[in-house]
């Protein structure tokens, strides 16, 4: 039976240009979830659902969690809430860095001080983090070490046991960073130091849940590393037959989770596709990911940025093509993990405009829902990265003690990628994250905040009866005309 017709008057003024609004409120909302999500036919499934998604990297939320040296609990809160209630429901997360504090370009305060000696603070940040991503029904990707140098990861682990002093690239040069770190693929020491970390990490259990982590559904994943390379041609026999072990060992500890590697794809992989393929084919390794750099890569001229902006956007299009057709022959879901873009007039300040950004992005965003609607292999993104409330010290540029955390890592200029709450660009990602996930939008995501206001006040009322309305509907009709919003 119909519910009792209920129909009220508000007085509501719409604003010019809401004719052609179109108003579809579905039924269908993104139910909330205490599984696991699994890996089946080329798609992620969560309750019996595909999964598709729009996430972000927020790599520093186990700090903001601490009580310690750098936590802000009231922040952390304030940025999880507005994240959900914008559609973005998947957080790529550091576990924790490695080695001393206070080493140039490295984040701090560190979790993994010395080897097989933490920081419990840190510890205590990610069960916080993980505990409140449950509750607002939101997913994690937690990776274990790093290629580069901002969180310790390769350089530091071979530091630690005995190949001589990590270089800094902004002190030493790439040239003698990129020397010290191939030695990595090869080292057995470094390996084991490696397994005895992620069993500390994998076998712990939450303080506020009371779960272990191998039982946690906040956890959608575990990743080996962010951006684990090989570092020469040589290295990559070396490079692969590292990933093999690593991976196994993980599922040896934890069948309930999935697992990728934190790929880059192809450019990451010496520019070798067949690489890429070769170690994502493992049966260990449930989904593929890749990370596209137009700036880094050179595709992006920032001294003329509108100019090579269309270059970027097709040939990011390109390189995701490649890996999706990878992703297709290992029957696998792909996900582009990692994509960032300037501000408009290269600044690192919230003042800056995103219009170019937002051009970036709505070309990836559009991929993931067009593979949503078809039920295709690419699963979802997380866009590099999540700035929120934070802002850049205006009188330097790379992160200092005490600095907000936001997007960039302390190795970059403050503010470069990071993805404000006042940007444009959050409309655009909720846009298209309300319609990945099931649920319709307004047409025009350019709305004013009257008509925005408009639609969340119908949405609120929905369960309570059946609306109907008109736009000025006392001053125009068939053959008169009377005055706008009377």
């Amino acid at each position: 039976m119909f519910k009792k017709l209920n129909i009220r008057k508000a007085n509501l003024k719409a604003p010019l240009g809401v004719w052609g609004l179109f108003l579809f409120l579905s039924m269908n909302v993104f139910s909330a979830s205490k599984s696991f999500v699994r890996m089946q036919n080329g798609q992620f499934m969560l309750d019996g659902k595909p999964y598709y998604y729009v996430g972000t990297n927020f790599w520093y939320g186990a700090i903001l969690g601490s009580k310690g040296e750098g936590g802000n609990r009231e922040r952390l809160l304030r940025e999880l809430d507005f994240m959900k209630a914008h559609g973005i429901d998947n957080l790529r997360v550091l576990i924790g860095a490695d080695g001393e504090n206070g080493v140039p370009s490295k984040v701090e305060p560190t979790l993994q001080k010395k080897p097989g000696v933490y920081n419990d603070s840190i510890f205590d940040g990610l069960d916080f983090l993980l505990a409140e991503m449950s509750k607002r029904n939101m997913k994690a990707v937690l990776f274990f070490t790093n290629s580069w140098e901002w969180s310790g990861g390769y350089s530091q682990y071979l530091n630690w046991v005995g190949m001589g002093k990590n270089p800094v690239p902004s002190v030493d040069g790439w040239p003698a960073y990129m020397n010290y770190v191939k030695q990595y693929a090869g080292n057995k020491a470094c390996k084991e130091l490696l397994k005895k970390h992620i069993r500390k990490v994998m076998m712990r259990t939450n303080r506020y849940t009371g779960k272990k982590y191998t039982d946690d559904p906040a956890i959608f994943a575990w990743q080996i590393g962010n951006e684990p390379r090989a570092f020469s041609d040589e290295n990559k026999p070396l490079f692969a037959a590292w990933l093999k072990e690593i991976s196994a060992y993980i599922k040896l500890l934890d069948k309930n989770h999935l697992l990728t590697i934190g790929s880059e794809g192809s450019w990451g992989c010496e520019n070798d596709l067949k690489l890429f393929e070769q170690i994502h084919a493992d049966k260990n390794i449930d989904y593929l990911t890749m990370h596209i750099w137009p700036k880094n890569w050179s595709w992006l001229d920032v001294k003329n940025m509108p100019g090579t902006l269309q270059n970027s956007i097709d040939k990011t299009a390109e390189y995701m093509q490649q890996h999706i057709d990878v992703a297709h022959r290992l029957k696998k879901p792909i996900v582009m993990e990692e994509f960032g873009f300037p501000r408009d007039h290269h600044q690192y300040n919230a003042t800056d405009g995103t219009s170019l950004r937002d051009q970036y992005y709505a070309s990836v965003f559009a991929k993931v829902l067009e593979s949503s609607k078809k039920g295709d292999v690419l699963a979802g993104c997380n866009f590099w990265a999540w700035g929120g409330e934070a802002r850049p010290n205006g009188s330097h540029i790379f992160w200092q003690k005490g600095d907000d955390y936001m997007g960039d890592p302390a190795q970059e200029e403050q503010g470069l990628n990071s993805v404000f709450d006042t940007d444009a660009t959050v409309a655009l990602v909720k846009y298209y994250a309300d319609r990945i996930h099931g649920k319709e939008a307004l047409v025009d995501m350019n709305a004013s905040p009257k008509t925005k206001a408009l639609f969340q006040n119908m949405k609120a009322q929905l369960s309570k009866g059946i609306m109907i309305g008109h736009q000025d509907d006392a001053a125009y009709g068939h053959n008169w005309y009377g005055k706008a919003g009377a």
